[in-house]
């Protein structure tokens, strides 16, 4: 920053270039912490929702996501494995609670927390899926609720994945815009003092 040349206008400009500068850099930091997902986050609570409505259906026989969360006899008597129940705890956790708190908060961590979280279980839930396609007999293979919730879960992971990637090309056009705002200011400021000091004295 140029200093002041004396004259009352050089601060004036100098609290004006301040308040500028303070003023975007609060909006960065604003925009770092929020994220705007925009219509998607209709699609986003349709899949939370979807996920919910999971937790009353059949996974497998006649075990439902709630038995299959608590470990009930009904999960005992289909032999439900550990990555049923890994999958529909982080589904539960992430693609339910992160969802709706980075819905409700509109929390850019918050939002990367849902997507890690959903990707995870995107994967653990392929796992689930085929523990249930190869399960010895007599046990049932995967049900309605289970490929629900797998599915809900990968489209959720893709959402946040855009919602994440929208609030990151912001942020990046945003500290652009910021850099082009100083250096135009900067440029400015050096002008003006240049044409003070070239200004020849007045006479009385």
């Amino acid at each position: 920053m140029t200093e002041p040349s004396g004259h009352p206008e050089d601060y004036d400009h100098l609290k004006d270039y301040d308040h500028l500068k303070d003023d975007i850099e609060a909006a960065e930091r604003r925009i770092a912490r929020e994220i705007d997902p925009g219509a998607r986050a209709l699609a986003i609570a349709i899949f939370v929702f979807a996920l919910l409505t999971t937790l009353v259906l059949p996974h497998t026989g006649d075990a439902r996501g709630l038995d299959v969360l608590v470990g009930s006899d009904a999960a005992h008597a289909n032999g439900i494995a550990l990555p049923s129940r890994v999958f529909t705890w982080l589904a539960l956790v992430f693609g339910v609670g992160f969802s709706i708190a980075a819905l409700l908060t509109r929390r850019w961590a918050l939002a990367w927390i849902a997507l890690a979280g959903s990707t995870v279980a995107s994967f653990i839930g392929l796992l689930a899926v085929w523990s249930r396609q190869t399960a010895a007999a007599p046990y049932p293979g995967p049900g309605i609720g289970l490929l629900v919730a797998w599915f809900s879960v990968i489209l959720l992971a893709y959402h946040w994945a855009r919602v994440v990637a929208a609030r990151s090309a912001l942020q990046l056009a945003t500290e652009a815009h910021r850099r082009r705002l100083m250096a135009e200011r900067e440029s400015k400021s050096l002008l003006e003092t240049f044409g003070d000091d070239d200004a020849p004295p007045t006479g009385r």
